[in-house]
């Protein structure tokens, strides 16, 4: 008995390098989700939850629109979000990211994932298969999490626009990872979002 979490990065959001905060999908953003709904087809979903941003919103529809048996619903622990501050730990290097993120935002991104952690991270009877679309922020905390490691290091994960990972659980033992941003269901001309290329 085995309880499973899915992890998906929403598709690629139109116009994202002019910096919205927020929009619909790209073309190619829309391919994304179709083909990780290709991926997921064959699973016995039992839910598929998602961050109420548009891009994310966007992505599970498409989403359902492969897989007509499930019908995904929004959770706003899932929104984007910034989980820490600089901590005594966290490298020199990543000051500069912190300058433009308040404390109220950290203050609430804390608390937001706290909340995540003890929803979707408690083992459920029987086995489960959960969809999680949400953003590259909340799946490095997710698995920063499952591996124990300091609160700092979801900074050095990242995943694609339409990245799968995934996190496991059998009964009676820890969650533990199986998969990290595997692009295996993307062509490489579709693999975006992360900060610095794939080596192909």
């Amino acid at each position: 008995m085995t309880h499973y979490l899915y992890l998906v990065r929403h598709g690629e959001q139109q116009d994202a390098e002019h910096g919205l905060d927020d929009g619909p999908l790209s073309p190619r953003g829309v391919r994304q989700a179709e083909l990780i709904a290709d991926r997921l087809s064959g699973l016995p979903l039992d839910a598929v939850w998602h961050s109420p941003l548009i891009r994310a919103t966007e992505t599970a529809r498409t989403i359902a629109e492969r897989l007509p048996a499930v019908t995904p619903k929004p959770s706003a622990l899932l929104f984007d979000c910034v989980p820490t501050g600089m901590t005594d730990e966290t490298p020199a290097a990543y000051e500069p990211f912190f300058g433009s993120v308040t404390d109220a935002e950290i203050e609430a991104g804390s608390a937001q994932m706290a909340d995540a952690v003890n929803e979707f991270l408690i083992r459920k009877q029987g086995d489960v298969h959960e969809v999680l679309i949400t953003h590259n922020f909340v799946i490095s905390w997710f698995i920063r999490e499952v591996l124990g490691a300091p609160a700092w290091r979801w900074m050095t994960m990242n995943q694609a626009n339409g990245g799968l990972s995934i996190i496991a659980q059998k009964q009676g033992r820890p969650w533990t990872m199986l998969t990290h941003n595997d692009l295996a269901h993307l062509p490489v001309e579709l693999r975006t979002g992360l900060p610095d290329p794939m080596p192909v």
